[in-house]
């Protein structure tokens, strides 16, 4: 018997201060019941734990991979209405890892997946300020002002206040081709701070995560991080390789 955030950790999903959240967020289930208290104890050897409707176990050993995400794929492991998720690409692959933090539907790029949890907690947690790198295209003229406004910060849906390093890279009266780097990543952020200087955006792709590229990798391909890329993402969020 144990705590169901310990299993979840253990599991691989997430870290125990993560898999909190995922609780709160009515993402895990027992038995197909929801779980709705922190302290619900667990069986185990028994009992049938999900998360966003994934049966999750414990894990034997870390895995650490780099997938190309194509677009108008699901950054999940399961879909009720039966979408193409990014399990579709990970067939081979005989060990259960989890994405770590979210690409929209509509966005490409740079996608790490793992089963260690605290490593993956860390990666997607804004207080760690892990680099995240965008190419994005917009709608209409970007100009410097916007830029520095974005740069400032603007207030996001949630209420948080979301900035990032922005470059222009090409600017015409139709659209424009846009470089930010954001350090925090929270949800949907290029979206929205593009169209709160009033530039909708109609092209995205994650370039870089974490240093981590992947211009030798197709949509939809896959490779497993070596031992020095692995340290060097637990040294850049404090875990002891």
């Amino acid at each position: 018997m144990i705590r169901i955030n310990k299993y979840l950790s253990i599991c691989g999903v997430t870290s125990r201060r993560g898999a909190e959240q995922l609780i709160k967020d009515g993402r895990v289930t027992l038995n197909d019941e929801t779980i709705e208290s922190l302290g619900v104890i667990v069986d185990e050897k028994k009992d049938v734990i999900k998360v966003n409707g994934t049966e999750v176990t414990p894990v034997n050993q870390k895995v650490y991979i780099l997938l190309n995400k194509p677009k108008n794929v699901l950054t999940t492991l399961h879909d009720p209405f039966h979408r193409k998720t990014i399990a579709y690409y990970l067939k081979g692959l005989d060990t259960r890892v989890y994405p770590v933090g979210r690409l929209d539907y509509d966005t490409d790029g740079v996608l790490i997946l793992t089963n260690d949890g605290d490593l993956a907690y860390r990666l997607a947690h804004p207080k760690y300020r892990v680099k995240k790198i965008y190419r994005v295209f917009v709608k209409g003229a970007f100009s410097f002002d916007d830029g520095q406004l974005i740069e400032k910060g603007i207030k996001l849906q949630d209420g948080h206040i979301g900035r990032g390093k922005v470059k222009i890279l090409r600017s015409s009266v139709s659209s424009s081709k846009i470089r930010i780097v954001l350090t925090e990543g929270h949800k949907r952020e290029v979206k929205q701070l593009m169209l709160a200087v009033g530039h909708k955006v109609f092209d995205l792709r994650r370039v870089e995560f974490a240093g981590l590229r992947i211009e030798r990798l197709r949509p939809g391909r896959w490779r497993f991080l070596n031992q020095q890329e692995i340290r060097r993402l637990k040294g850049l969020v404090g875990l002891q390789a």
